[in-house]
């Protein structure tokens, strides 16, 4: 998602890389870069033309620190760095502070929201969504199918209720605001406290769906109304969100299918014209996949820099603390095997596609390299040949000799040389979690004695400090499966250096720094 503002600020960056500051001429080409992106992405014109305008007043009138420090270590920063820290932080501004709130009604037993928008926004889904996450907080929702014009919305709406066991109100032969109206005494009599009307779109926006949904608010008497917009419809996003606005006065906007928008436009521009919040964003077709919009973490994303606090948030969701932290010691205990592996690749596919949970891994400053593709198909791969196993070859992976795995190759689909391959990365994997069981600083992280080291090992007493990546947390998908390599993915080139451990960085500008101050001493003789 969102490729194209990405590659702008990717090129804008680019154009400032090599200068020692910023001034009118070399901020130009870098704006227009941006300007071109935001554009192409659909975003607003006025928005655009005032979010450059303050960028580029910003970054000429700020005063380039080059040299600052951060916990107690003298770091660089050069001005690209900081055109970057004003587009993230205007980028922020412009989407607004992150509100999800719902404003819950005291004066009666129930609280009401309406979902409104055009025909094909996803407001039906939607709605099952946010009655599936207020019934995880404890709330009691009624789902009331308020749709009566397009075929099937009665019945869809009733599958995703009985899906996510929550009521759905419908009465035949009747209008939608009687229909509202009458929902609220079930909601009464059975106590339950938040209605949520999906009601009715239309292709365009017309004089008789506004006037439907005001008797909707009028009878009904509704404390909250949310638009769902569509964010792959670009400027008309904008155009809706304002008219609906206008009539409505809506309480904010719940942007859909935002993960499959390579642009971006719409999220970028309803905030600025409507002046609403945008509520939540919907990021993909599961009931699961409905998320409080971060404005910060879409900022991070656009600039290419990955959203690590909305991937945590994802795993929160799906990820039990204590039994995670459990399993973590276990497989640096050396614990590891088929079972343990085919857990962890079950969460992983639990945190939605595999494509999404990539964008927000900050493993790429620049932005996922074009050409780089995720196969989504391939824990499935790695799925059917673990189901292949016995159970106690999955206990016991040195059992798989050459005829079990002819048997496994065969039972799954697959070539030999596939299951091989598994078993060859899976006993990377297993060696790369037994070698940080032993590395005091990992452990001493897990609260944890470091285990001693094996016979005719060495101690990893004075090796530095390392911390499990995300192939750490997921074996198999991203770290235990070679890595990107084993989602369809190019691996690193040959010959690639990984990166360097902190100790190494401060022992070269360390060295660097004398050298500094040796020449400077030789110009003063």
């Amino acid at each position: 998602m969102l490729e194209t503002l990405t590659q702008g600020f990717r090129n804008a960056r680019a154009r400032l890389k090599g200068f020692r500051q910023i001034t009118e001429d070399n901020i130009e080409e870098a704006l227009e870069q941006v300007r071109t992106s935001l554009l192409e992405a659909d975003v607003e014109y006025h928005v655009t033309a005032q979010f450059l305008e303050r960028v580029k007043t910003l970054a000429i009138g700020e005063l380039v620190q080059t040299k600052a420090v951060h916990k107690g270590k003298e770091v660089e920063a050069t001005p690209a760095d900081h055109f970057v820290k004003i587009c993230h932080d205007e980028l922020v501004r412009l989407m607004g502070q992150g509100d999800s709130s719902i404003r819950y009604n005291k004066s009666r037993p129930f609280t009401t929201i309406m979902m409104c928008g055009l025909q094909g926004s996803g407001k039906t889904t939607t709605a099952g969504k946010l009655a599936r996450n207020l019934k995880k907080q404890g709330k009691k929702p009624l789902l009331v199918a308020a749709d009566i014009y397009r075929p099937a919305a009665v019945n869809q709406l009733q599958v995703l209720g009985e899906r996510i066991g929550v009521p759905v109100f419908f009465e035949p032969n009747t209008t939608p605001p009687v229909l509202c109206k009458k929902a609220l005494e079930k909601a009464k009599k059975e106590r339950l406290n938040v209605v949520i009307f999906d009601t009715a779109g239309r292709l365009a926006i017309d004089e008789a769906l506004m006037t439907e949904l005001e008797e909707i608010q009028t009878q009904a008497g509704t404390d909250n109304i949310f638009l769902v917009v569509d964010a792959m419809i670009g400027q008309d996003a904008v155009k809706v969100a304002a008219e609906f606005d206008r009539r409505l006065n809506i309480d904010g906007v719940i942007l859909t299918k935002l993960d499959g928008d390579a642009r971006g436009g719409a999220a970028l521009s309803v905030r600025a014209v409507t002046g609403k919040p945008i509520k939540f964003a919907g990021m993909g077709e599961g009931l699961d996949r409905l998320e409080p919009f971060r404005p910060e973490g879409l900022a991070s994303r656009i600039l290419g820099f990955g959203d690590v606090v909305g991937l945590m948030k994802d795993f929160e969701e799906v990820v039990d603390a204590k039994k995670a932290e459990a399993d973590a010691i276990r497989m640096l205990k050396g614990d590891f095997n088929f079972i343990t592996f085919l857990e962890q690749i079950r969460t992983l596919k639990k945190l939605g596609p595999l494509q999404s949970v990539m964008e927000k891994l900050p493993f790429f400053p620049d932005g996922m390299p074009k050409g780089m593709n995720v196969d989504e198909k391939a824990l499935v791969r790695i799925e059917s040949m673990i189901h292949s196993m016995t159970p106690a070859e999955r206990a016991k992976p040195e059992l798989l000799s050459d005829s079990r795995i002819k048997r496994i190759a065969k039972g799954s689909g697959h070539a030999e040389a596939d299951v091989k391959d598994l078993m060859a990365r899976f006993d990377g994997m297993k060696k790369m979690m037994a070698q940080l069981g032993k590395n005091p600083a990992v452990m001493r992280n897990m609260g944890m004695p470091a285990l001693a080291p094996g016979k005719g090992g060495r101690s990893n007493a004075n090796l530095p400090p390392t911390t499990p990546d995300m192939g750490g947390m997921f074996p198999g998908a991203m770290g235990g499966m070679g890595g990107m390599g084993g989602m369809g993915m190019p691996p690193p080139a040959a010959g690639a250096k990984g990166p360097k451990h902190q100790h190494d960085i401060d022992r070269r500008r360390k060295k660097e720094k004398m050298a500094k101050q040796a020449r400077k001493k030789n110009r003063k003789k």
